[in-house]
C-alpha cells in the first residue's frame, strides 16, 4: 500500500454536498474505522476520517456484527453532512457475509432495527445496463419478467401474444407495456410498487403528499391489486411525513370564507413567509394564491421590498401570465384583511404550511437553498388535489394533468382521459 501525508499536494479537499459521495467503513477485533470521501473532477479525495471504540458489550459479538455496526456508526457520526447531499451515496465495506444481510428473512435484535432502513441496490450488476436496473425508469422496470412472474398477468400476456383479445387489456406494440384500461399494469412486485411510490411520494416533484393525494397521483398512470392499501400503508409509514407535517384538525367555532370567484385569476390572495435563513440575498416569500381553482405561485424576495418593487414582481409573476385581477386580498389598506385572524385570508395561510413543509424536507443542512425548491413546491402543490374542486389546480386551469416522468401514454388514451377529466371538471366546479 501507499501512504500519503496530510501535506500532500491534493490530500486537502473541502465538503461539496453536490458532489458524489462514499463513506468507507472496516472494523477489527478492538475498533471501528471509517473513512468520508468524494469524487471531483481531478479523482477522489478524502474529507474526514475518524474511529470508535466499541462498548464491552459490543466487542463481543460476531466480525459480521462488527462490520454492520462500523456502517451504522459512520451514519450516525456523518448524519448531518450525508442529510444535505443531493444525490445518494454509497457505503464500502470489505466483509463478503454482510451481502447476506440485505436478503436475510431472519435477524437478531441488534440487527432488526437496521435493517428496517434498508434500501435495494439501484447500482447494475456488471454487464447489466443501468436503465432496466433504475427503479425510477418505470417502463423498463414492468417491461421486464416480473410480468410474466406474475400468475394473473402471464396468462393474459400469453393469449394476447397469440392474438387473442382480452376485455380491458391490450398491449402496446412499441414499448411492449401491458395496458389495464388507460393504465400501466404494474406486477405484484413489491419491489415495482415501491419504486412507483419513492418517485409519486417522496420525489420533490410531488412533495410527501397525503394518502388520498398520492392515492390519486399513482392513480393518473399505473394500476394493480390492492394499490389502495399499499399506498395508505406507505404513506402511514413514512418518517418524513411524521417528522414534518403538523396535525391538522377542524377549526373550532363559526368559520365564514370569502365569496367565491367567478371564475380563475380573477381574485387572489397574497401573503409573506419572512425571517427565513439567507438564500441566495432573499430571506422572504412572496404567496400568491388564485382563490378560484387554488392555484399558487411562490415568489422568492425581501421584506424590505417597497411597493413599487411589489407591483414589478406581481407584473413579471401574474400579471404578465394570467391578466389583472379584480381583486387582490392582503394585508394593505387598498383590501384590507385583520391581522392574526386567518378565517379572513386563511387560505394562504394554510398554503404558507404547506410550503414550509416542504422546505424543511428537502432543503440542504444549512437551510441555504430554499430558494432553489421553490419552483419543484410550487409545481408539487399545484399537482396535488383541493378538497374544495376535488381536482388539482393545474387541471382546474388547463383541464389536463401535467406528464412529469417517462410513463408511456398513447394518443388515444390521453385523449379519452381528457375527455373524461373535463366532464368531470365541469361537474366538480359548479356552483351552488
Amino acid at each position: 500500500s501507499q501512504s500519503v501525508s496530510p501535506t500532500q499536494r491534493g490530500f486537502h479537499h473541502c465538503s461539496n454536498p453536490s458532489l458524489p459521495t462514499i463513506v468507507e467503513t472496516d472494523a477489527s477485533h478492538y475498533s471501528l474505522g471509517g473513512v468520508l470521501s468524494q469524487f471531483s473532477d481531478s479523482g477522489k479525495h478524502p474529507i474526514e476520517f475518524d474511529s470508535h471504540k466499541p462498548i464491552p458489550e459490543e466487542l463481543n459479538s460476531e466480525i459480521h456484527h462488527k462490520e454492520l455496526l462500523g456502517i451504522v456508526w459512520a451514519l450516525k457520526h456523518w448524519r448531518a453532512f450525508l442529510l444535505s447531499l443531493s444525490s445518494p451515496f454509497e457505503v464500502l465495506t470489505n466483509h463478503s457475509s454482510l451481502q447476506y444481510f440485505m436478503s436475510s428473512k431472519v435477524l437478531t435484535c441488534p440487527t432488526l432495527p437496521d435493517a428496517l432502513s434498508r434500501q435495494d441496490n439501484v447500482y447494475p450488476e456488471r454487464g447489466e445496463d443501468f436503465i432496466s436496473k433504475n427503479p425510477m425508469s418505470f417502463q423498463h422496470l414492468i417491461k421486464q419478467q416480473a410480468l410474466w412472474q406474475d400468475s394473473q398477468y402471464r396468462s393474459i400476456l400469453q393469449e394476447l401474444g397469440k392474438g387473442e383479445s382480452i376485455q380491458d387489456y391490450s398491449l402496446d406494440s412499441s414499448s411492449q407495456i401491458l395496458l389495464f384500461k388507460d393504465w400501466v399494469a404494474v406486477p405484484n412486485d413489491p419491489t415495482i410498487q415501491l419504486s412507483i411510490l419513492q418517485k409519486r411520494h417522496d420525489s420533490p416533484l410531488d412533495g410527501h403528499p397525503g394518502q388520498e393525494k398520492t392515492l390519486k397521483i399513482v392513480k393518473q398512470d399505473f394500476h394493480w391489486s390492492g394499490m389502495t392499501q399499499f399506498i395508505k400503508d406507505y404513506v402511514s409509514s413514512c418518517q418524513q411525513c411524521s417528522r414534518n407535517k403538523n396535525i391538522n384538525h377542524k377549526k373550532f367555532g363559526l368559520l365564514k370564507p370569502l365569496p367565491i370567484p367567478n371564475g380563475p385569476w380573477i381574485c387572489l390572495s397574497m401573503d409573506f413567509i419572512t425571517q427565513l435563513p439567507l438564500s441566495n440575498s432573499f430571506d422572504s416569500i412572496l404567496v400568491i394564491v388564485n382563490r378560484f381553482s387554488k392555484m399558487a405561485g411562490f415568489i422568492p424576495t425581501m421584506p424590505s421590498i417597497t411597493s413599487l418593487d411589489l407591483a414589478h414582481l406581481f407584473i413579471k409573476n401574474i400579471f404578465s401570465k394570467h391578466g389583472l385581477p379584480s381583486s387582490i386580498k392582503l394585508n394593505i389598506p387598498r383590501d384590507l384583511s385583520t391581522a392574526y385572524h386567518p378565517e379572513t385570508n386563511g387560505k394562504t395561510e394554510r398554503v404558507n404550511q404547506i410550503l414550509e413543509q416542504y422546505l424543511w424536507m428537502y432543503v440542504g443542512y444549512h437551510q441555504d437553498d430554499w430558494n432553489t425548491w421553490l419552483p419543484l413546491a410550487e409545481f408539487a402543490y399545484n399537482n396535488s388535489d383541493h378538497s374544495s374542486t376535488k381536482q388539482s389546480p393545474f387541471f382546474t386551469v388547463y383541464g389536463r394533468d401535467p406528464q412529469f416522468d417517462s410513463v408511456h401514454i398513447t394518443q388515444e388514451s390521453y385523449q379519452k382521459k381528457y375527455n373524461q377529466y373535463s366532464k368531470m371538471s365541469r361537474e366538480n366546479l359548479k356552483f351552488p
